[in-house]
C-alpha cells in the first residue's frame, strides 16, 4: 500500500477571515471527517504534492496534535487561475467500515491480438470500489494474455473478491484493429472485387464474340 506520513498543524479559529489568513501563509485548510469527529488542520503543498497530485492509490497517514489517523483525499478545491490546492477533504478509515474509492487499473501479460497487429486501449484506468480498509488494495490486475483481436475485457469478467461498481458491461481493456489494417483490408477487398470485376467484362466479350461469330 502506497503511504504518505502528513504531520500536520491543528486548526483552533474557523471561518472565511480565518481560513483567507490561514491561505495568505501558503497553507491548505483541511478537514478530516468519517471517524469519531470531526478534526481540521493545514498542511504545506509540499507536504501533500504526493497525494492531490497522482495516479495511484495513496493512504495518507495524518498526524494532528500527536493523533495519527490513516485517510484518503475524498475532495478538494483548486483556484482556477493557478491551480493551487485551496481546500482539501480527507475520510478517515475507520476498520470494518466500508468505503468507496477509485483503484487504478494495472494490465497484466501481453495480448494476442497485439502480436497480430490489433491495438489495445484501455478504456478504464481505474475502477470504483466498495470496500472495508483492511481489503484495500494498491491497484487491481486485468490479466490481456487472451485478449484477441476485437475482444474486450468486462468489469464481470474480473476475477475479484472486491465489490466493483462500475457497470458489469463496462469494458475495461480491448484490442481494436488499427486504421492502417482497416485500410489495408478494403484496398484488398477493393482490389478482389475490382479483379472479378474484370473477368466477369472478359467472359462477357468472349460470349459476344462467339455469338458474332455464329451470326
Amino acid at each position: 500500500m502506497n503511504t504518505i506520513a502528513i504531520d500536520a498543524q491543528a486548526r483552533t479559529e474557523m471561518g472565511k477571515k480565518a481560513t483567507k489568513a490561514l491561505r495568505s501563509t501558503g497553507m491548505i485548510p483541511c478537514v478530516l471527517y468519517g471517524g469519531k469527529e470531526n478534526v481540521h488542520f493545514s498542511v504545506t503543498p509540499k507536504q501533500v504534492k504526493h497525494v492531490v497530485y497522482t495516479d495511484k492509490f495513496v493512504v495518507a497517514q495524518i498526524t494532528v496534535n500527536g493523533n495519527t489517523h490513516k485517510a484518503i483525499l475524498k475532495d478538494s478545491d483548486f483556484d482556477p487561475v493557478t491551480d493551487q490546492a485551496l481546500h482539501l477533504d480527507f475520510q478517515e478509515l475507520v476498520k470494518g467500515k466500508k468505503v468507496k474509492v477509485l483503484i487504478p487499473v494495472k494490465l497484466t501479460g501481453f495480448a494476442e491480438g497485439v502480436k497480430e497487429g490489433g491495438k489495445l486501449e484501455l478504456n478504464l484506468r481505474k475502477l470504483i470500489v466498495k470496500t472495508a480498509p483492511e481489503n484495500l488494495v494498491t491497484d487491481i490486475e486485468v490479466d490481456i494474455t487472451n485478449l484477441t483481436i476485437g475482444k474486450s475485457v468486462k468489469v464481470r469478467d474480473l476475477k475479484t473478491d472486491l465489490e466493483i461498481m462500475n457497470p458489469l458491461g463496462n469494458p475495461i481493456a480491448q484490442v481494436v484493429i488499427p486504421r492502417a489494417m482497416r485500410s489495408a483490408a478494403a484496398g484488398a477487398a477493393e482490389g478482389a472485387e475490382g479483379e472479378e470485376g474484370a473477368a466477369e467484362g472478359a467472359e462477357g466479350e468472349e460470349g459476344a464474340d462467339g455469338e458474332a461469330a455464329a451470326e
